[in-house]
């Protein structure tokens, strides 16, 4: 699949699993996300077995794949469901979207990566669509009636979803495919998970309608093991800024999904505010034009003035 497939799938999938979760809230959501990843672990496990995948990492690797559950399957879920209790799902969504700035900066802190201009002009612009969107939440919003602590709470479970991206992206650069790194990275964020419930007192309870059940196997299948299956590759084939700008869409999917089903009123801030997302999203994705080839060719053209004897430059040859 293409960038662009594994984009849309990614921002398609993530987009539609408001929908699922709806019907997930019959038990507590730390519970609901427990269910969720252990479900999408055995699916995993069962694959990696049936194509007899390796599954044999250095005790090192096995740290980093235990900091990936942690930061992307199980931590960062605990926090931002604490947070929907004092922000609107709206505002959320603003919030979240601040991890394409969270992984420019860490790209740049952990790996040296200097994000390109354009990605960052683009996840302005991104951003600037979303607020834009969700301008009525925002102008709503009041520190004083607990939203602090939802604003506190979601920036940390953003940022340790961030933390996550940084894990991947080092789990595929020491060579760990995505499919086993994040078998073992759901495993050990549902043991986490787990050990949270029990310890807080939550109750173990399950519920078993049938839209209960079919809302489950839908995030463990898609949302947990394609969504974040797509989303990891994508990441390593385009860098976690850019990959996370897919977060920026999730919003406008879920729009389009709530005109269908529930009569959504589209306003001028909020076309405005999509235009603007898209546009961010035109930016980011696009290419960069090549350099026309007679600026090539001045560029390689050797200088008649200089000395054709080769010289030590230090520099080792790009493998």
């Amino acid at each position: 699949m293409g960038l662009l497939g594994l984009y849309a799938v990614v921002v398609l999938i993530w987009g539609s699993t408001w929908i699922a979760i709806g019907f997930q809230l019959s038990v507590a959501p730390e519970v609901a996300v427990a269910y969720r990843f252990a479900l999408a672990t055995l699916i995993l496990m069962a694959w990696c077995a049936i194509r007899r995948l390796p599954m044999r990492f250095s005790l090192r690797d096995h740290v980093f794949m235990a900091a990936l559950g942690t930061c992307l399957f199980s931590v960062n879920y605990v926090l931002i469901y604490i947070a929907s209790a004092h922000l609107t799902s709206g505002l959320l969504a603003v919030v979240f979207s601040t991890i394409v700035i969270m992984n420019i900066l860490n790209g740049a802190i952990f790996f040296r990566r200097r994000p390109e201009t354009r990605t960052v002009i683009g996840a302005v612009i991104g951003m600037a669509g979303i607020s834009l969107v969700f301008a009525r939440d925002l102008a709503a919003f009041d520190l004083a009636t607990g939203g602090s602590i939802g604003l506190l709470v979601s920036l940390a479970g953003s940022y340790i979803a961030s933390l996550g991206n940084m894990a991947s992206a080092r789990n595929q650069g020491h060579g760990i495919p995505v499919v086993q790194a994040n078998a073992f990275g759901m495993f050990y964020g549902t043991l986490l998970l787990f050990g949270y419930i029990l310890i807080a007192g939550v109750p173990l309870s399950f519920d078993t309608s049938p839209s209960f059940i079919a809302a489950l196997v839908y995030l463990a299948l898609f949302g947990s093991v394609i969504g974040f299956g797509t989303y990891l590759t994508l990441l390593g084939k385009i860098g976690p800024d850019r990959a996370s700008y897919s977060s920026v869409m999730f919003p406008v999917v879920a729009l389009l999904l709530s005109t269908w089903f529930e009569d959504f009123t589209w306003t001028t801030n909020i076309v405005l505010g999509v235009g603007l997302t898209l546009l961010g999203n035109v930016v980011i994705l696009t290419k960069r034009m090549p350099k026309p080839p007679a600026t090539i060719l001045q560029q390689v053209a050797p200088d008649p003035k200089a000395d054709d004897t080769p010289k030590q430059t230090g520099v080792a040859p790009v493998a």
